[in-house]
């Protein structure tokens, strides 16, 4: 890949990962909930779900789900109701800095990795996005599978980097969120719920 392709994908990896999305979302209330060691975890399973995502669509799946409509739907409704649980849950997370909850609900490494990449691989708006993002920067001509190590190992750098920025600022406002208390948790569950909600209704 030629460095100047590269370095447009990266600056438009970097807006991507800025914009706010479900991993983005779930890194800033776990940072708060549990701090950002524990927090990278979450956000290691959401880069392996998009590196996931980002071989499914370079290697011609992604074309399959453009195809289908039955899979495409499927594929919604089960993202967006795993949404809509994992909203749930945070909506019935205890506040942040109680003392009536022992530790604050501490989460397994394997939960919270699992939870970062099922986050990441539910969407299948970010397939199709993927789908008609990524050809823009393919050579046919070159090795597929360098790029595919070039493009997503970009993308996973980038992704990590600023989802740990985003814990880490969490974490450190996490007295002003003790405050807050429930209603951040309940926040932040309901934008999952409604995203979840909105998934397969979304043409």
């Amino acid at each position: 890949m030629a460095l100047q392709t590269w370095l447009i994908y990266l600056l438009a990896v970097i807006g991507l990962s800025l914009s706010p999305g479900p991993n983005g979302l779930l890194a800033l209330s776990h940072g708060a909930l549990y701090g950002w060691r524990k927090t990278l975890y979450t956000i290691l399973g959401g880069c392996l779900g998009f590196v996931v995502i980002i071989a499914l669509s370079m290697f011609g799946i992604g074309a399959l789900l453009k195809a289908s409509l039955f899979w495409l739907t499927a594929l919604k409704w089960l993202g967006g109701a795993y949404l809509v649980w994992l909203g749930i849950q945070l909506w019935r997370s205890p506040p942040i800095g109680s003392t009536s909850q022992p530790a604050a609900a501490p989460r397994s490494a394997p939960l919270l990795f699992r939870q970062g990449a099922l986050a990441a691989v539910s969407n299948p708006k970010v397939i199709l996005f993927f789908v008609a993002f990524l050809p823009q920067f393919i050579d046919p001509a070159r090795s597929l599978l360098v790029q595919f190590a070039v493009l997503a190992g970009t993308f996973a750098v980038v992704e990590l980097s600023v989802e740990l920025l985003v814990a880490s600022l969490a974490s450190r406002i996490s007295l002003w969120l003790a405050r807050v208390g429930r209603r951040f948790n309940q926040g932040c569950g309901a934008i999952f719920i409604a995203i979840g909600v909105a998934l397969p209704l979304r043409g």
